[in-house]
């Protein structure tokens, strides 16, 4: 089979951001050190980018959701290096993490029965202090079964880190009160926005998902955390509009004069998703360049108002500063990250 031509869209990730950022946040963890969530194929960005370039910079705890998630990044790391989220859900998991040296999170009682009666070894354990979603309850902490458990990690996890929300306090002292009922090697409470709580919410280590990838979940790691993620996309076509035609599906623009139109390889099954409509726009240079009518599939449509010398093949720069795309898109940072689809043709950003 013949080799395949370049893609037409790109993502350029920056290794060294990441591993800045992995360093910023483990210095603002106080005595703690920083670990780093990898789930969701490293938060879209892809775990053979990101696994590597936070492992250099020292990290030596990650933390995916999903088995199959476990199975591709275990390559890449040590085994006792690696915790999955969901815990053992079945009897199959427990031999593949016993097989592998992976460490489940034990979240209930029955996972904690599952675990001991598959022979399981060392696990961490979550317990819930108000999310309601994965986790031991507050009210179950003192069951015997779980005081035979072999506990790595102790963990929690914040819902309302990124607001000055008195959850957060209320948290924190359900999760000093879980501590008491235990004897873990460590203890885990802080996420990304958690890490900005300050020392109180750090203990042992922190587990930052968001902001290793450019996120900015409180303002006060705004001048903190680098960019890490910048798409790109061809011009595949121009087209000279006339006063009066109508762009893409519905109609939804018209040209209000004569003007010069890109049509760009990008689209929403790209993670350019429909939401950032009217108020969205592609750069070349610094030069912005609005969009023009609805989102696409496989394709956006912008005004070369700016930038008339631009041709077919040249690249356009998806503004991606996650904060201001946040703004712009009303979608989450998460989102924004996940969201980024398999077209991309992911590369190291050049220094």
């Amino acid at each position: 089979m013949a080799d395949l031509p370049p893609s037409s869209l790109r993502l350029l990730l920056d290794e060294g951001a990441i591993a800045a950022n992995w360093r910023t946040l483990s210095g603002l963890s106080g005595g703690a050190v920083a670990g780093a969530a990898v789930k969701a194929n490293a938060y879209g960005l892809g775990v053979e980018f990101a696994v590597p370039a936070l492992r250099e910079a020292g990290c030596a705890d990650f933390y995916v959701a999903h088995w199959g998630e476990a199975a591709k990044v275990a390559p890449l790391v040590k085994p006792t290096e690696l915790s999955v989220l969901h815990g053992p859900l079945t009897d199959e998991h427990v031999a593949f993490a016993i097989a592998t040296g992976v460490r489940p999170v034990i979240n209930s009682l029955p996972q904690a029965k599952r675990w001991l009666d598959g022979g399981g070894g060392i696990c961490d354990l979550m317990i819930d202090t108000g999310i309601n979603r994965l986790g031991v309850a507050m009210a179950d902490i003192a069951e015997p079964v779980l005081q035979e458990l072999q506990i790595e990690t102790l963990m929690s996890h914040l819902s309302s880190a990124d607001e000055d929300s008195a959850a957060n306090a209320a948290q924190l002292g359900l999760f000093r009160q879980a501590s008491a009922k235990f004897s873990p090697r460590r203890r885990s409470l802080a996420n990304s926005a958690g890490i900005a709580l300050g020392a109180d919410y750090a203990f042992d280590i922190t587990r930052p998902g968001l902001s290793l990838y450019g996120g900015v979940p409180r303002p006060e790691l705004a001048e903190a955390i680098q960019q890490v993620a910048f798409p790109q996309a061809a011009i595949m076509q121009l087209r000279k509009l006339a006063a009066g035609d109508r762009v893409g599906y519905n109609g939804e623009y018209t040209a209000r004069r004569d003007m010069l139109a890109g049509i760009v390889s990008l689209g929403y099954a790209d993670g350019f998703l429909r939401s950032w409509g009217a108020r969205g726009a592609l750069s070349s240079n610094g030069r912005m360049l609005p969009l023009l009518g609805k989102v696409s599939m496989d394709m956006v449509v912008v005004d070369l108002g700016a930038a008339p010398d631009l041709k077919e093949g040249d690249w356009l720069d998806v503004p991606y500063h996650l904060p201001d795309a946040a703004r712009t898109s009303g979608l989450s940072q998460y989102e924004l990250l996940t969201t980024l689809g398999k077209r991309y043709d992911r590369q190291s950003k050049p220094a």
